[in-house]
């Protein structure tokens, strides 16, 4: 009986990937390129990638796409137990938040995580009651791993700074995080309130509101966050179409300037004409935290 489409040509990358033709951190055909060196659909393309990261072949990279996954040292499942009684909830925690690092959050399921544990998935409610539970203690175990200095730098403004540059990092590692807090309806996390009481601190004692305090504590945060939502997003969105965001904004600017060139939009053509823009998130981030602080800086002067 003759293998599918999607299965022979998964056969023939994992052959490549063997011989060292395509090495660790490099690109893998993407959809595109599968579809025209094969000539099969997009929905078998797909599939071909799919069955590839379920292999443990490739994974998704932000900013690069589907490349081949690292074959370092199998000491690194060393967190999987042995047994369902060598199970713990850290142990599940850890485990979860590997699978939404490297796939992203929507690919969190229990039935995933006891996969990747090798125990039965009932085996996890012993540990954690359901997955919102779950996403909830992931979020505050990433939160954890940031540690404010015991001596904070001078100034309320390096200190606000620390804080912002230190949860963007933060962010990056763990592109599913941005998504699993809210400002809305904020989460009693025990390290996400260490990050409200240092920002607090910086604020507090210049004259300003209890109010303002808040309202600026929570905006410099929602700022870091609200930028950071794009990495979950465009982690799934490489994990499908294998497309880099260069990729994909180089197939856009043609369509850009063909809709500006006819003069509907004469001020946002003029401004794109006279200075090259750049779609980069750390650019975007540092420049609306240094616009952030410089209107704090002014309620700060009104207030002493």
């Amino acid at each position: 009986m003759t293998d599918p489409p999607y299965l022979r040509i998964a056969t023939e990358i994992r052959r490549r990937i063997a011989a060292g033709e395509l090495r660790e951190g490099e690109k893998v055909p993407s959809t595109r390129q599968i579809v025209a060196e094969w000539g099969v659909a997009m929905a078998t393309a797909t599939k071909v990638l799919a069955t590839l990261k379920q292999d443990g072949l490739v994974v998704a990279k932000s900013g690069k796409g589907t490349v081949v996954a690292s074959r370092g040292p199998k000491a690194a499942p060393k967190a999987a137990p042995k047994t369902e009684a060598d199970l713990s909830r850290e142990r599940v925690v850890k485990a979860a938040i590997r699978i939404a690092d490297a796939e992203g959050i929507r690919a969190l399921s229990m039935r995933r995580i006891a996969s990747g544990l090798g125990v039965a998935t009932m085996a996890l409610y012993r540990h954690v009651a359901a997955k919102e539970e779950l996403i909830l203690e992931m979020a505050d175990v990433a939160l954890g791993e940031i540690r404010f200095p015991a001596d904070p730098p001078a100034g309320w403004r390096a200190q606000l700074e620390l804080m912002a540059r230190a949860q963007w990092a933060l962010f990056r590692r763990h592109p599913w995080l941005a998504q699993a807090l809210s400002v809305t309806r904020p989460q009693p996390l025990p390290n996400l309130l260490r990050h409200a009481d240092w920002a607090t601190r910086a604020l507090d004692g210049h004259g300003l509101p209890a109010s303002t305090i808040m309202y600026a504590h929570i905006t410099i945060f929602n700022h870091v966050r609200g930028i950071a939502l794009n990495f979950e997003a465009e982690t799934e969105t490489e994990a499908g179409t294998a497309s880099s965001v260069e990729d994909w904004l180089a197939r856009q600017e043609p369509i850009l300037w063909d809709l500006v060139s006819d003069g509907r939009f004469p001020n946002f053509a003029g401004v794109v004409s006279r200075a090259p823009f750049d779609y980069d998130l750390d650019t975007l981030f540092e420049f609306g935290l240094q616009r952030l602080l410089d209107g704090y800086a002014v309620l700060l002067a009104k207030a002493s």
